[in-house]
């Protein structure tokens, strides 16, 4: 197949090539179905170019659009990052100071919930 190194450093370069213009490709496709502010219209007139002309439609989205396609991606990146901050927060538990323990256990004592001996046992972990 290959008859010396550089038919094969070739080959590969133009492998990674087209693998990166695939990429692109569908890059544009995504970004162009997740923009909220694009009609109806401009979704199916871009979809004609990128389908129609993947290579230079690909190139001229990213050149028309390439700015919002940046900002839609952070935005996405951050509200992600604020949902994993939110369950990472819920998960662990809301962290209340020593004395709202205390007092919450306090709480519990009055209403017969709990008895003296658990209320000092709270009270002790709170403070440890």
């Amino acid at each position: 197949m290959f008859t010396n190194i550089f038919d094969f450093m070739l080959w590969s370069f133009w492998f990674f090539i087209w693998i990166s213009a695939v990429m692109i490709w569908f890059q544009c496709i995504v970004d162009l179905f997740r923009d909220p502010t694009l009609s109806g219209w401009g979704k199916a007139g871009w979809s004609v170019v990128l389908i129609l002309l993947p290579w230079i439609g690909g190139l001229i989205y990213l050149i028309a659009r390439g700015k919002s396609m940046t900002e839609r991606q952070m935005a996405a990146a951050a509200d992600m990052r604020a949902a994993q901050d939110r369950y990472i927060r819920q998960a662990a538990g809301s962290a209340s100071s020593p004395a709202d323990q205390i007092a919450s256990a306090k709480a519990l004592l009055d209403s017969g919930a709990i008895t003296q001996a658990e209320y000092d046992a709270l009270k002790a972990k709170a403070l440890a």
